[in-house]
């Protein structure tokens, strides 16, 4: 949800402005949407090499050429194209040139995975006669960080200079990861508060099940979701579990407490970004930034600020559940799929939550360390996280049943969840079938990847 242009520069007065700027998300169950997000890697089909951002092969050229044929509305920083908007969607670039599609806010699965085909088929007309193609993992298989373009945007720039300073992986979360996301609506703060229990200690499982980063610079590297481990060792003050959560009297105000303690980015001020990273947003409140005497914060640095924490699951006006690999076209329709039957459903939202309400800190600590190695085959309770993900499916399936949203074959959105279920059936993720092809078929290279997994 955009900030209303009279709200932006609104001064905070103070925290409870902030926890009533979270409480303003609340929607009755008839405006529940769902947004669907997905990051892919752009590659050249002769070298495949990423595309960097000038010339006749860069991201730049492919941006332009997307708006001017399919009619979508350029933003530029300075001269340079950096996203592109149509109908509540949007279309905007990671640090390295990862293409991602900010879905618009749709009624159901039906309807995004035609957002998400349409999508695909406007960029492949674009990029094929530019001899570029765009891959679905959660990690890149072969290039290293150095080999990696940069974005002409401020606030990479910003986040690249800090990083090294709070993580030894944060580059690499910039440059060379890719996720598919799923942002969903809440009625009450009581609803967000069991919403964002159920999300948080299932997330594991989600990372367990779209699993798809084995490859580091054309080797395996020793990791099933190896994008899932760099959050590990990005910047610990805005990553994580978030353990409070769970605690008694949680809510929006708590969240907010949480987020003012998050260091500082930056701030968007009169066109540009200005690099306050590290800094204290409860300074930036007071006026007393050295930075930027005398400047308070308003709500949009606040709005701003929420996109810099990068917990497993996010609130903002609403959640986003953040721990999948980026993968093929299906698993982008499954990952809503699944949070959705999970969520927006009464039984089904009671039933997750009996399936997680009495794990133990250690418990959920223990999942969201051990899937990026071991994904469904993680020990857990006398069985393994397949047998939770089979019960977590089980249960989404029975939500999307219920909601009974058709489309015209009389399918119900349950039809979405098949990849999922058949991963846990073989008790083979995507990133273990593709060892197997790079141990076999493939004879040690991960060159054709791109090939047989490119969109």
């Amino acid at each position: 949800m955009s900030i209303p242009s009279a709200v932006k520069s609104t001064p905070i007065q103070g925290r409870q402005q902030l926890a009533d700027y979270l409480a303003a998300g609340e929607k009755p169950r008839e405006a529940w949407r769902i947004g669907t997000e997905h990051e892919k890697f752009g590659f050249r089909t002769d070298d495949l090499r990423p595309p960097r951002f000038e010339g006749e092969r860069g991201i730049k050229l492919l941006l332009e050429t997307i708006a001017t044929r399919y009619g979508w509305d350029v933003a530029r920083e300075g001269e340079n194209p950096v996203a592109l908007s149509r109908d509540k969607a949007s279309i905007t670039l990671e640090p390295a040139g990862q293409l991602e599609l900010s879905g618009a806010p749709l009624e159901t699965i039906h309807q995004t995975c035609c957002e998400v085909n349409s999508h695909l088929e406007e960029v492949r007309s674009v990029a094929d006669g530019m001899g570029l193609g765009f891959l679905g993992m959660g990690f890149q298989p072969k290039w290293r960080r150095d080999e990696m373009p940069w974005m002409p945007k401020g606030r990479y720039k910003i986040m690249r200079e800090y990083m090294p300073k709070v993580g030894s992986l944060g580059l690499d979360m910039m440059t060379r990861t890719c996720t598919v996301q799923v942002n969903l609506d809440f009625s009450s703060e009581a609803d967000m508060i069991k919403k964002f229990r159920v999300g948080l200690a299932l997330q594991p499982i989600a990372t367990a099940l779209f699993a798809d980063s084995p490859f580091t610079e054309g080797r395996p590297n020793g990791y099933l979701s190896y994008r899932s481990h760099i959050w590990t060792d990005t910047d610990p003050d805005r990553t994580g579990m978030l353990d409070f959560v769970f605690a008694d009297g949680f809510g929006y105000e708590r969240y907010v407490d949480y987020i003012l303690d998050v260091p500082m980015y930056f701030s968007y001020q009169d066109g540009k970004y200005i690099d306050l990273a590290g800094q204290d947003f409860k300074r930036f409140l007071a006026g007393e930034l050295p930075t930027l005497p005398g400047v308070h914060a308003t709500m949009k640095d606040f709005a701003d600020h929420l996109t810099t924490a990068f917990p497993e699951v996010r609130l903002k006006q609403y959640l986003e559940m953040r721990g999948a690999d980026g993968g093929p076209w299906n698993r982008l329709c499954a990952l809503p799929a699944f949070w959705v039957g999970l969520l927006y459903d009464d039984e089904a939202l009671d039933a997750a939550w009996d399936l997680v309400k009495d794990f133990s800190r250690e418990e959920r600590h223990a999942l969201r360390d051990g899937v990026p190695k071991h994904a469904l085959k993680l020990p857990f309770r006398g069985g393994t996280v397949r047998d939770l993900a089979e019960e977590a499916l089980k249960i989404a399936g029975h939500g999307l049943k219920r909601r009974a949203k058709l489309n015209r074959n009389g399918a119900d959105e349950s039809i979405f969840l098949e990849p999922m279920i058949e991963i846990v059936h073989a008790n083979q993720t995507p990133a273990e079938r593709k060892l197997e092809l790079f141990h076999g078929a493939w004879n040690g290279s991960v060159d054709p990847v791109f090939r047989e997994f490119a969109y």
